[in-house]
């Protein structure tokens, strides 16, 4: 436990240092590509051609392999804090989803289909064939949580493990207009709307709120002082960017939706050990018994709430990574 303190505050440290470099360095810090100001030594950049996409990744560490995805408007530096320490006992793939980060951005495709969980699955699955691993675990934070549950559905001879943080599946929040929490209170989908207002007016068409987040990104990008709002703002305020994101949350609502109805009526759960994790005092915990829904996806299902925020891995790292360390090791 001590060393995996001292190893976070290490790391954090490392990354206070980079930051200070670059604020009294700007010129370089504007050369240098944005992952190696946020990652060790010896974590490299690739860009994979998938059937369906160029994936950008970033890759790091010894032993067996873990492919980590970030949630939305996010990308792979997401996973900076835990990162360097995770590294120790794993070889990590982060990858930027489809439409995020510096990943293309396809066409929209029918019904949404170039921005489905299972398209994005797919690019994973291709990503880890192309690096020589056949079997291995997925992490993923929000939607890359999504993308991880529909790979473990999808392709259940290739996942060993899966862990989601803080979300529940998409079929379950779109279908339950009243729920009990765990603690036995009735909810509404009013408070659901009101807790995710974004996943309902991200599906409005184009270009509404394309334009509207636009303009939101953009004022923010220019409002930004800290180094790590200013790396997610440089991908998520480009209209691109906003556009696949968006068609991302349409594919949820539409094929993704008709995806889910048919594993369902077929009875297919995901059969990989799965743990899931989520924010104690977030909107998730406070709204969902997260380990009761999670439990009727899987057949090997655990979990626990953490401190912190939707972001685990950003909020509460020391936590975050000593649960996924245990998981990923068992």
């Amino acid at each position: 436990m001590e060393s995996t303190r001292r190893d976070v505050l290490l790391a954090g440290a490392a990354a206070l240092a980079a930051r200070t470099a670059a604020a009294q360095n700007p010129a370089a810090s504007a050369v240098e590509p944005a992952w190696k100001r946020f990652f060790p030594p010896g974590f490299r950049n690739q860009r994979i051609k998938t059937s369906g996409a160029e994936i950008n990744a970033v890759i790091g560490g010894s032993g067996p392999p873990v492919l980590l995805w970030h949630g939305a408007p996010q990308s792979l530096i997401t996973w900076r804090l835990i990162a360097p320490d995770l590294a120790k006992d794993f070889t990590l793939v982060m990858c930027d989803l489809r439409g995020y980060g510096d990943s293309s951005k396809p066409p929209d495709g029918e019904n949404h289909a170039n921005y489905s969980k299972r398209a994005m699955a797919l690019d994973g699955l291709e990503v880890m064939q192309q690096l020589g691993y056949a079997r291995f675990p997925v992490v993923g934070h929000d939607r890359g949580g999504r993308v991880g549950r529909r790979l473990a559905l999808d392709h259940p001879g290739a996942i060993t493990k899966l862990a989601v943080l803080d979300i529940v599946p998409a079929h379950y929040l779109y279908s339950h207009s009243t729920w009990l929490d765990k603690g036995g209170q009735p909810h509404t989908i009013l408070e659901f709307v009101r807790a995710y207002f974004h996943w309902f007016n991200y599906l409005r068409a184009a270009p509404g709120p394309e334009n509207e987040l636009k303009a939101q990104n953009d004022a923010a990008l220019a409002r930004a002082t800290d180094e790590v709002q200013r790396e997610y703002l440089r991908t998520s305020s480009t209209i691109e960017n906003i556009h696949a994101m968006c068609e991302d949350y349409r594919a949820s609502a539409t094929i993704d939706l008709n995806n889910d109805e048919a594993d369902i009526k077929a009875g297919k759960k995901i059969q990989c050990p799965l743990l899931t994790l989520w924010a104690a005092n977030g909107a998730m915990g406070r709204l969902y018994d997260v380990l009761a829904i999670w439990k009727q996806e899987g057949v090997d299902v655990s979990g626990k709430g953490l401190p912190g925020n939707h972001s685990l891995q950003e909020s509460a790292p020391k936590e975050t990574l000593e649960a996924l360390r245990s998981f990923l090791k068992s």
